[in-house]
């Protein structure tokens, strides 16, 4: 299976997000969470968003950046790639994890989550970076047969871990039962 992107979607506009895409970008989260099916999940807000993403406009302010894509001659966003810098000390480098890429339903197929990823791996390198990565549920098949067509290769030596909510608070030391 090619992974290819068309002669159309070669055409196509990717750009940073600017804080008038954030209604957008809240749409993407709720669309991508309902693929995902973890709707009651998504916690984000327009305000949540503004105060906590990156944009051209306040390149020091905010943790995360997107990555929009449009087909030609269009202003209907047909996806998103949001991102934020990481650091692996085994080589001494900065990379980029892959928060959540996303192509809606009626633009898949197209080669855009193909761009997406690969303007990822430029700016990986423009940063001097040496990694890109992400995580996929164990579930989402054809997303990972997407990504290893594309050379990704599964990390399956390695387990997620997280601390969330009352759970975090417990770990900073807040609360009862915390951690020691």
């Amino acid at each position: 299976m090619s992974h290819a992107p068309s002669s159309s979607a070669a055409e196509a506009t990717i750009r940073y997000a600017i804080e008038d895409d954030i209604p957008t970008i809240l749409a993407l989260i709720h669309e991508l969470a309902a693929y995902e099916r973890a709707s009651s999940s998504v916690l984000a807000t327009e305000a949540s968003l503004r105060a906590t993403l990156t944009f051209p406009s306040a390149p020091s302010r905010g943790f995360a950046k997107t990555l929009l894509i449009f087909p030609p001659d269009s202003t209907h966003c047909a996806g998103m790639a949001l991102f934020f810098h990481n650091y692996s000390t085994w080589r001494a480098a900065p990379g980029i994890y892959l928060e959540d890429l996303f192509v809606r339903p009626e633009f898949r197929g197209r080669g855009y989550g193909t761009l997406l990823l690969r303007e990822l791996a430029r700016e990986t390198e423009r940063i001097g970076g040496q990694r890109l990565e992400w995580s996929v549920l164990k579930w989402n098949e054809p997303s990972l047969r997407f990504y290893e067509g594309l050379g990704a290769v599964r990390m399956e030596e390695w387990v997620g871990m997280r601390v969330e909510g009352e759970g975090l608070g417990r770990m900073a030391g807040r609360g009862e039962g915390a951690a020691r």
